[in-house]
């Protein structure tokens, strides 16, 4: 008898010393918590490029917006159709869907370039995009006497899905903002 507890206890002994399945314990382990910060790197990169792409197409608009002729409208444009049309036109090039575009849901306070100036929120036709004008952008007088530098200011918002499982983030939407200024032209 004392043979068999003698060959019992060195087994359990050697199966104390044996690490050959604590690799695989440990993978499981790290695996699972590796994969989901790889997902988050992707799906925030993600959203950083869609900020990027929205964030270019507000300054298309603005841009577009605050030149004082426009050589490819037919009809008397406005500025204000203008940027909406510049930001469609960035929107569309880059594989996003116009049709998402969302107003934003606080507008930028600005001021008018002057008294009686209205900067409230315009658009063109069912568009979305918010379109101050004109705004002052910032003020000269300390420097030169001035009053202002007038300008155009574009804001609007777009949506942004993650997908994160197990996470607060799984299927949640947020709304990415994108905004631009650009000095008016007088020529």
């Amino acid at each position: 008898m004392p043979d068999v507890v003698s060959k019992f206890s060195r087994a359990i002994k050697r199966l104390f010393r044996e690490t050959g399945g604590a690799e695989i314990a440990e993978s499981a382990a790290v695996l699972p918590l590796m994969f989901m910060i790889l997902l988050g790197i992707f799906w925030f990169g993600q959203a950083y490029r869609l900020y990027g792409t929205i964030t270019r197409a507000a300054q298309e608009g603005a841009r577009a917006g605050a030149a004082p002729y426009c050589t490819t409208c037919t009809g008397a444009a406005t500025s204000a159709a203008n940027a909406v049309n510049a930001v469609n036109s960035a929107l569309t090039a880059s594989n996003l869907n116009p049709a998402a575009v969302q107003a934003p849901t606080t507008p930028p306070s600005l001021n008018a370039c002057y008294s009686g100036g209205n900067n409230s929120c315009q658009s063109s036709g069912s568009s979305r995009v918010c379109v101050q004008e004109p705004v002052q952008l910032y003020s000269t007088s300390a420097v030169s006497g001035g009053a202002g530098v007038c300008g155009i200011a574009v804001t609007f918002q777009y949506p942004y899905s993650f997908w994160l499982p197990f996470t607060s983030l799984n299927n949640q939407q947020i709304m990415l903002t994108a905004s631009a200024r650009v000095r008016m032209e007088t020529q």
